[in-house]
């Protein structure tokens, strides 16, 4: 693709241009081995408050993570820009991808590659290139330096297991992963991944080798060593404060157990089974999972240990739609729409407007009312939320109001993620201790006790 490098020299909202281009000197560094490169320039979406100078950032794509959506899409550009405060314009270089040969895989494995004089050479080699890639304005005091950002994670090796395309979500991956952990120690995880939000990681899994006695000796990629779920642990940053809301109704649970009646959970939004597969091991619930796309499903029964039976009955549907039909007492299989829980764990759709959750529709008042319908009266409806804006979560704080009397939330702690819960009457006493309680003992060995004490009380529904 020819560029006219002319129309780079203004910026201009939202633009998106990747191009390929002869490699300046393939022989200075290893990460920028190949004959072409492939530059990616994108324009940031937000207008600067002032006319002032813009300001321009460069980043060197990790060899062998040239594919990764992360760097070659254009909302995985977006969210990089959106991640860098008050950049105006990011430019992406990377080696270009090379065209798979006779059907062979072009799968390969990463593993972070540091070496910070080869990299400054090479920033400097490109220095040039940025340059002439960069606003004319950005230059109207003389400036002749563009900053190299370094793209951090906390990846040390990964290998993608499979690319397939599910008719909802379109585009998914599933990958391992090693990470990096405080302790020395070696960490292990499976993921899943949709393009559509590639910065986004879906399911996240911890996995343990098989039959391995020292962690020195396990290498991913490696044929000889096979990885299994490990489905008594949540990795997911979020996914433990959603359980630890169990604890407001222990108390209602443990009289429910006693009385010869199982906890049930229904859960929209199944993804790897990450969630249904905890619910089901460790607290014994029968779980209800739904969730819109087939295909993620046959990848969350492949290599996410999810797991049909007894105690686990998983949908193919849209998750609104099928609270609604119990709710109407239409017959769905056998299920007895009394739950004790309902977890929702759904984001929206439109990548345009970076990662939120839940969609929108979740602040419908039909829809509200359709989980009040299928929740027992001591029952809750948990919900992930990543909030737009301040505003946004307000808002759907409001209209759960209308149909909730009783709201928590539990600060996940990560700036993005809260926990809200919504509770159809205040949360049953006891008269015995948390000690005595086995299914708050249950609960707080599970997740080590983490969030069960975070869960604070958001106002007066009268307020």
């Amino acid at each position: 693709m020819e560029v006219d490098m002319s129309i780079l020299e203004t910026l201009q909202p939202s633009r998106f241009l990747s191009f390929a281009i002869p490699n300046p000197d393939p022989t200075l560094n290893p990460s920028l081995a190949s004959p072409l490169i492939r530059i990616a320039v994108l324009d940031s979406p937000i207008q600067p408050s002032s006319p002032l100078i813009p300001s321009v950032a460069a980043m060197i794509v990790p060899k062998h993570r040239e594919s990764d959506w992360i760097f070659t899409t254009e909302s995985g550009h977006l969210q990089l820009l959106l991640s860098s405060p008050n950049i105006q314009r990011l430019i992406l270089i990377g080696q270009e991808q090379q065209p798979i040969i006779n059907g062979s895989s072009s799968s390969s494995i990463y593993r972070r590659w540091i070496d910070p004089d080869s990299l400054n050479n090479l920033e400097i080699s490109l220095k040039p290139l940025v340059i002439a890639l960069s606003p004319k304005i950005y230059f109207r005091n003389v400036n002749l330096e563009v900053p190299f950002l370094c793209y951090e994670d906390n990846i040390v090796c990964s290998l993608v297991l499979e690319k397939c395309i599910g008719n909802f979500v379109g585009e998914m991956l599933v990958e391992d992963v090693e990470i990096e952990v405080s302790d020395q120690s070696r960490e292990f995880r499976r993921r899943l991944r949709f393009k559509r939000m590639p910065n986004l990681v879906q399911t996240e899994i911890r996995i343990v080798p098989n039959k391995v006695s020292c962690l020195d000796s396990v290498d991913i990629g490696s044929n000889s060593i096979e990885f299994s779920p490990d489905l008594g642990l949540l990795v997911h940053v979020y996914l433990v404060p959603m359980v630890a809301s169990l604890a407001l109704i222990g108390s209602c649970i443990e009289k429910h157990v006693e009385s010869g009646l199982r906890s049930k959970a229904l859960c929209l939004g199944v993804g790897g089974g990450a969630l249904v597969g905890f619910l089901k091991t460790q607290l014994d619930f029968e779980v209800v999972g739904v969730e819109v796309d087939e295909e993620v499903l046959r990848v969350a029964r492949k290599y996410f240990g999810l797991e049909d039976g007894d105690l686990v009955q998983v949908h193919v549907g849209d998750g609104m739609e099928f609270m609604d039909q119990l709710a109407h007492g239409d017959v769905v299989g056998n299920i007895v729409p009394q739950f004790d829980v309902i977890m929702v764990d759904l984001d929206s759709d439109d990548p345009r407007n970076g990662v939120s959750a839940p969609p929108i529709e979740f602040f419908r008042r039909d829809v509200l009312l359709a989980a009040r319908s299928v929740l027992r009266e001591s029952g809750i409806f948990v919900i992930n939320v990543i909030p737009r804006s301040r505003s946004y979560y307000e808002k759907l704080i409001h209209e759960f109001r209308e149909v909730f009397p009783e709201l928590y939330e539990i600060n996940v702690g990560n700036v993005e993620n809260f926990v809200l819960i919504a509770a159809k009457a205040l949360p049953c006493s006891s008269s015995s201790s948390d000690s005595e309680n086995k299914f708050l003992t249950k609960l707080r060995l599970a997740i080590s006790g983490a969030y069960m004490d975070s869960i604070n009380r958001i106002g007066d529904a009268s307020n």
